[in-house]
Order: structure tokens, then C-alpha cells, then sequence
């Protein structure tokens, strides 16, 4: 089963024409490729997307327990996000108006879920073993001094 796993990274201070560009250059490609493809690309946005993309990697590795070798890009999109209006002087003492675009960037990623590990008995166990908080035989002071 194919599991989607989603990163964002809004408020990205570039132009979303500018930013899709670079998205389409990786959109349906695996996510190694993708990062690869996005490290040779000689645009700003690059960096941006590609830190999205690893995002959206790591939450799939970290929080779902997918396999890394399978992750596939199932959906890139950029949208607009908030405009900043700014005016620039001009010739006899006027103001021209100006927008600072910016863009929102919307990363699914897919892949397969990693098996279960099984001990000897056939039981299924945890990946990780998480380590007790206090180890055994070592005796704390209380606070009463005691």
C-alpha cells in the first residue's frame, strides 16, 4: 500500500512563476533523482524546492516508515502566497507601485511501507528499542536528603 506523505514550505519570498519552472523539472520523478536533477540546476528556486523535497523525505522516512529508495514525487504544486505592495520613486517627484510576490510549495511524496521486523518466536517487534529513562542499580538522592 502506497502511502502519501506531504511537506509545505510557505511564505517562500520568489515569484511562483518563477518557482513552478523549477517544479516541473522534477514533478513524477523519484526523490533521489529529483534532488539530484535540482543540485545541477542553476536557479535561486532550487535551493527552496529542493529543501522541500527533503522535507518531505525525511517526513516519510522518520513518521510513516516508508523506504527511502522507493519515495516517488506524486504531486508538486506552487501557488501564490501574500504580496507585499512597495512603491519605488520615479522621475518628478512620483511614487510607482510594485508587488513582492511570493509563493507557496505543496510536496507529496508516495512509497512503500517497511516490514515489521520478527523476533525468533514469530512475534512482530518495534524497529527501535527506546532505552529506559533511568538505568537499573543506579540509586538517585530524593530531595528530602534522605
Amino acid at each position: 500500500m502506497n502511502t502519501q506523505v506531504l511537506a509545505i514550505a510557505k511564505g517562500v519570498r520568489m515569484a511562483p512563476r518563477k518557482v513552478s519552472v523549477v517544479a516541473a523539472l522534477v514533478r513524477g520523478r523519484t526523490v533521489s533523482d529529483a534532488l539530484t536533477i535540482l543540485s545541477h540546476t542553476p536557479r535561486r528556486s532550487s535551493t527552496v524546492v529542493s529543501k522541500v523535497i527533503a522535507s518531505a523525505r525525511a517526513n516519510a522516512e522518520h513518521n510513516f516508515n516508508l523506504k527511502p529508495d522507493t519515495l516517488k514525487i506524486a504531486e508538486i504544486t506552487v501557488t501564490s502566497g501574500p504580496r507585499l505592495k512597495r512603491f519605488r520613486p520615479a522621475a518628478h517627484g512620483r511614487a510607482l507601485p510594485f508587488q513582492l510576490k511570493s509563493s507557496h510549495i505543496r510536496v507529496i511524496v508516495t512509497g512503500e511501507e517497511r516490514k515489521k521486523k520478527t523476533d525468533d518466536r514469530g512475534a512482530k517487534t518495534e524497529e527501535t528499542s527506546v532505552p529506559s529513562p533511568k538505568p537499573e542499580g543506579l540509586d538517585l538522592p530524593t530531595k528530602g536528603g534522605a
